[in-house]
């Protein structure tokens, strides 16, 4: 049996064994995990128990793909509003750049026009980059923008080995690294997305395959990075499930075994599972720095990690958002129902419109007393979204007396919900559903019930 050096690791001063090293296992059928993948079962989740250790990366950040895995599930976003979005992004980041990177097609005059647009505006972050096809014609794209680095698809499981692209493992392997050198040869980092990865063989090809391009990193001395790709959302978060399902396992090899620099390495999820924002934050704490993302999840299929999402999160783990204007993600919100005609469902977290609205009334009547009884945090503060109560036929006295109080941002002279003007326009609200209504009153309704109100019995707010 094979004996393995015995060391001291400085992170933990622990004596550990030399860890393995995994050769790439050429196999003449692929390994589709028929047993976690029944086609015709829903997928299963197994379980070895194997535990591996947190690793959050000192500098943790978010990609975006907004521009480009966000733009394959919808109409095809203008220059302009690319270059705006792009300027909202920008200061989202913050001065830190939290937002670290966001990346483009090349193919059309348009997608070009807005790369040359974005480099034009001179930020540091996001930096603009790129994702090509494996061609010699798209890296003369890219070297001709003045890009420093480009993604590259290499797709990592035997569904696309052998059944899309009818390769073996070995010459899929031999294809991709001469690839990914052509790509270090005109002098531009390669970002190598591993497709598929939550259903690939991780010791038997993943990691020598990530083991080879970090010597390919060394031998350049430029970057290659690695994009662990949840293309069906498949990845789960649970301690001690099996790979290739286990985030943190997927996460620990590449670092552990492949020798990936964090900084080298990021996430990107689908949310298939509802799974998206568990497991990148899941990515973070197991050695990830990068998490990628797309605004309100817009992607293929059920789409990518919502990018406001991971703002949070990592505020959550960090403690601080780092400089993070979370302002701007209701102006996103609002740019895109406006001028892009896209409305993110109501209830949406953090941006749909009525993430923050309460309608029973014993809800309305803690916000009343204190808003913390109900609400997340100080949503004015951190979107410009105070908390609001919409009124129906369960907000009660409290309900109606919060929404007057907030909508006129009466402040200290709110009233409470013994006011005569409350209890007018309750009378009113009582009559709509007594005749059958079964919607909500609208804000427009209740400003000329209060105006009605006002001018029929001098009810006035002071």
């Amino acid at each position: 049996m094979e004996q393995r050096r015995v060391y001291v690791n400085k992170q933990t001063n622990l004596l550990q064994l030399e860890e393995p090293i995994y050769q790439m296992v050429d196999v003449e059928e692929p390994n589709v995990f028929r047993n976690l993948f029944p086609y015709d079962e829903v997928p299963k989740i197994a379980f070895n128990d194997r535990i591996v250790p947190h690793n959050l990366p000192q500098d943790i950040f978010i990609t975006d793909t907004t521009f480009r895995d966000g733009q394959q599930s919808r109409a095809p976003y203008t220059t302009e509003q690319i270059v705006t979005i792009f300027d909202y992004l920008h200061k989202l980041g913050g001065p830190q750049g939290k937002v670290r990177q966001s990346e483009f097609f090349l193919y059309s005059k348009k997608d070009r026009d807005a790369v040359y647009e974005c480099m034009n505006r001179g930020y540091k972050f996001p930096e603009v980059t790129s994702w090509i096809r494996a061609s010699k014609k798209d890296f003369e794209l890219v070297k001709d923008l003045g890009l420093k680095e480009t993604g590259i698809l290499v797709s990592c499981s035997d569904y696309h080995i052998f059944y899309k692209m009818k390769m073996t493992r070995k010459e899929a392997l031999k294809h991709y690294l001469s690839v990914v050198r052509e790509c270090l040869e005109t002098g531009v980092a390669a970002r190598c997305h591993l497709e598929d990865i939550t259903r690939s063989d991780i010791h038997g090809f993943v990691i020598p395959f990530c083991r080879e391009l970090m010597r390919l990193s060394k031998e350049y001395n430029i970057p290659v990075k690695i994009r662990a790709c949840d293309t069906m959302g498949y990845g789960v978060n649970f301690p001690g499930a099996v790979i290739p399902r286990s985030v943190q396992g997927i996460i620990y090899g590449l670092t552990t075994h492949a020798n990936v620099p964090s900084e080298y390495l990021e996430w990107h999820g689908h949310n298939d599972f509802y799974k998206a924002v568990s497991n990148s934050t899941t990515a973070w704490l197991y050695g990830a720095a990068g998490v990628n993302c797309s605004l309100f999840g817009i992607g293929e299929r059920t789409g990518n990690t919502p990018l406001e999402a991971m703002v949070f999160e990592y505020a959550q783990l960090k403690g601080t958002l780092d400089g993070m204007d979370t302002t701007v993600i209701t102006e996103l919100a609002d740019y895109y129902e406006k001028e892009i005609g896209y409305r993110v469902p109501s209830r949406t977290p953090f941006v749909g419109r009525n993430f923050n609205v309460t309608r029973a009334g014993i809800h309305a009547d803690g916000l009343l007393k204190n808003e913390e009884i109900y609400n997340i945090f100080d949503t004015d503060k951190f979107l410009n979204r105070p908390v609001l109560v919409a009124v129906s036929n369960t907000s009660g006295l409290a309900g109606i007396a919060h929404w007057i109080n907030t909508y006129y941002k009466l402040g200290e002279n709110s009233i409470d919900k013994s006011h005569p003007l409350v209890l007018e326009i309750k009378e009113s609200v009582d009559i709509e559903y007594e005749d059958g209504r079964v919607t909500v009153i609208t804000d427009e309704e209740l400003v000329q019930l209060i105006e009605n109100a006002s001018n029929k019995s001098g009810l006035f707010l002071k």
